[in-house]
């Protein structure tokens, strides 16, 4: 697995998924359509993985023990969600949210990069051009150097370790402690938590759909949300709900659900139309996630721009500045 994900990976990762569904959904079985992709791939760097996933097949694993079995090829969150799709038997419509959600990343992802384009290259021209006259005048080239790469690399460092530990190839605990720390960030944080809230609908109707039993089905779901809070609080009701309180009751009382989700939930629990209650939830949160991630992509890096332009903005002044002070002095005044 690659050090740090970009939105080209994300694509290709998109694509395989989506072929799968497609694939599946025609009717060819999974070893079928796994062979047919494995002949024609998103990305050369899936042949081999997929090579080695057929034969784990062959040897009688199921898919989730395949993949597992096979390296780390896919990230935990995909294996959750693959394996709540395996034992609901909706595998294609788990691989089209799969397809979908990568899809979305791949487009946030090239968005902000492209926004970002123009306020990194004006940080680049005023890390490089301000010192530049005093390296000129003095001829101490060695600071100059010290001064520029000095604030850039440290500066890349901490981006390339933001991203790096964004993503969502790691374990478990670090995935908590980062979703904590973003949890408070306007947006964002709000944004990440309705993704995770429909894929924990979207499988959970598909297991309920498969005849799983409910607590089975919450858990199993949890984890294929791919966010460790939602995955804790579930797994904290199982004494609840084995005394006799129901799902419904358990998600208003843990206080971590939206209203929303808590009322469309009772009802459609009380109901007894809570296949299409939950399908309604994933799409509603799908949607609001989805926008309030879009709205991220889009005002970062005019945040980050404004910061440029004032820090360049109080340079030229602190510079201007201390060109009038140097001409009142040599004057006299």
């Amino acid at each position: 697995m690659a050090l740090i994900i970009t939105p080209a990976q994300f694509a290709r990762r998109a694509e395989f998924y989506h072929q799968l569904a497609q694939l599946t959904a025609a009717g060819l079985g999974l070893v079928a359509a796994l062979e047919q992709l494995q002949r024609s791939p998103p990305d050369r760097s899936f042949r081999e993985p997929i090579r080695r996933l057929l034969a784990n097949l062959s040897e009688g694993s199921t898919l989730t023990e395949g993949i597992q079995q096979a390296g780390e090829w896919l990230p935990q969150f995909d294996i959750a969600l693959l394996n709540a799709g395996e034992q609901s038997g909706r595998l294609d419509s788990c691989f089209r949210l799969l397809g979908e959600y990568y899809a979305d990343r791949a487009r946030v992802a090239r968005q902000m990069l492209a926004d970002l384009a123009y306020p990194a290259f004006l940080l680049h021209f005023a890390v490089f051009i301000f010192p530049f006259a005093k390296a000129f005048t003095s001829g101490h080239w060695v600071m100059y150097f010290v001064r520029t790469f000095g604030v850039l690399i440290p500066l890349y460092g901490v981006i390339a370790l933001g991203i790096y530990a964004a993503q969502s190839k790691h374990g478990e605990r670090w995935r908590a402690i980062v979703e904590k720390a973003l949890h408070p960030i306007p947006m964002l944080g709000t944004g990440r938590r309705y993704l995770a809230l429909a894929r924990l609908a979207t499988a959970l109707e598909a297991l309920l759909s498969a005849g799983v039993t409910i607590i089975e089905a919450w858990e199993l779901a949890a984890t294929a949300s791919g966010s460790p809070a939602v995955r804790h609080v579930v797994l904290g009701w199982r004494r609840q709900v084995d005394g006799g309180v129901t799902p419904a009751e358990a998600v208003r009382a843990s206080g971590f659900f939206p209203d929303l989700f808590v009322t469309q939930y009772a009802t459609g629990e009380v109901s007894g139309q809570l296949d299409d209650t939950l399908r309604r939830l994933h799409r509603y949160f799908y949607e609001e996630g989805s926008r309030k991630l879009h709205a991220v992509a889009q005002w970062t890096p005019r945040g980050v721009y404004l910061i440029i332009a004032l820090v360049i903005a109080y340079n030229i002044v602190s510079w201007w500045a201390g060109y009038f002070r140097d001409i009142g002095k040599a004057g006299g005044f």
